[in-house]
């Protein structure tokens, strides 16, 4: 089998493991459209006071809101996915086995989560979406072409995250327990992704340093997108700067990747 066939099949693997839990989708659209429904009231507050708080109307913030909701579980905002099933594999010794594989180990897991990305978007982004819009009034694109560049920005988002979360799991071949690391990864993600508020709230330099981080490109930039707020020039920057993180941070995870490969076989001969 040819490497992308591989990698495809594995996707696919991916896509149909998380398709088993039903419940589990039900629940996490219930979840999802209750905090959605109590974050949107919270901004329509907010923007009652602020008409054009951080540069949008209330129906952008609204849409921005239930964006969020439709890319939580997408791009794991809040941590999930492979890294907790990575991280036991390394703690067990079983991440042996997956080194003596004839692929590679990061683009194995990589393949896996976009295959899980792409189902949590399907069944858990588009039911709180809509909702959302029957209960609210969004500011949807119409344009196809919108929604094509949306989904690009969601796929970098999801790499950026994969990558985030990858150097996470890998953390497992030196620390015995890192839930501390994972629990500090979790905060900063909801914090600085944009999921409680849109990042360009956050005034003055203070504003402009966590625009410029790598959660920014999970959610915050794949909203603008969505918002229209990036045409032109502006949404080719949004783009690289989405494509720029992912390249750092797959690259950081190769590095570190080939120093524990080097740590397995110091300890294990």
């Amino acid at each position: 089998m040819r490497p992308l066939q591989l990698y495809f099949a594995v996707a696919v693997t991916g896509f149909r493991r998380y398709a088993t839990y039903r419940v589990a989708t039900v629940a996490g659209v219930f979840t999802n459209t209750v905090f959605g429904f109590v974050l949107a009231y919270t901004f329509i507050a907010l923007w009652s006071e602020r008409p054009q708080l951080g540069g949008y109307d209330q129906a952008e913030a609204l849409t921005f809101v239930w964006t969020g909701q439709a890319l939580l579980a997408t791009a794991s905002l809040i941590g999930g996915g492979f890294q907790e099933e990575l991280q036991e594999r390394i703690r067990s010794g079983d991440v042996v086995i997956d080194l003596y594989r004839p692929v590679d180990l990061q683009l194995w897991w990589l393949a896996s989560d976009l295959g899980r990305a792409l189902f949590h978007l399907l069944g858990r982004g588009i039911a709180p979406m809509a909702l959302g819009a029957l209960a609210f009034r969004l500011s949807l694109p119409v344009s196809p072409l919108t929604w094509l560049f949306f989904l690009v920005s969601v796929t970098l988002g999801v790499i950026v995250s994969f990558a985030i979360r990858y150097l996470l799991a890998l953390s497992a071949f030196w620390l015995l327990d890192s839930n501390g690391l994972t629990m500090l990864s979790m905060l900063l993600s909801t914090f600085f992704s944009g999921m409680l508020l849109p990042l360009t709230v956050f005034p003055g330099v203070f504003g402009e340093i966590v625009r410029w981080l790598p959660w920014a490109a999970t959610l915050q930039v794949p909203a603008d997108v969505l918002l229209g707020q990036r045409q032109g020039a502006g949404l080719a920057a949004a783009l690289a700067f989405q494509c720029c993180w992912a390249a750092v941070l797959l690259g950081a995870g190769r590095l570190l990747q080939s120093l524990a490969t080097r740590r397995v076989v110091v300890q294990g001969g």
